[in-house]
């Protein structure tokens, strides 16, 4: 996001497939960057419902979706002009 937007350098997006899984993603990424990098999040949001989280640590904004929330938003599509990298693809459905 470097470059495009002056609030934040990277926008993190990832799915979970569902509520529950959605909040143990935000809740194990926030822990690890607390535990190795010492960075507490400015904010979270979407927590309690597990849809979508937002996970604010001014550098880096977590965005983690449950299938539904990720498709009715696209941000991939939204930011789409933004260099990214994917780290890790989804497992093919059976």
């Amino acid at each position: 996001m470097r470059g495009v937007v002056d609030y934040t350098d990277w926008f993190v997006v990832m799915s979970g497939s569902n509520s529950r899984q959605v909040q143990a993603i935000a809740e194990e990424v926030s822990f690890k960057l607390k535990k190795e990098h010492r960075l507490l999040p400015l904010r979270t949001e979407g927590m309690k419902e597990g849809q979508w989280v937002l996970v604010d640590f001014i550098d880096i904004v977590l965005h983690v979706f449950d299938p539904e929330a990720r498709e009715l938003y696209r941000l991939d599509e939204l930011w789409g002009q933004v260099p990214h990298r994917d780290v890790a693809e989804a497992p093919a459905e059976a």
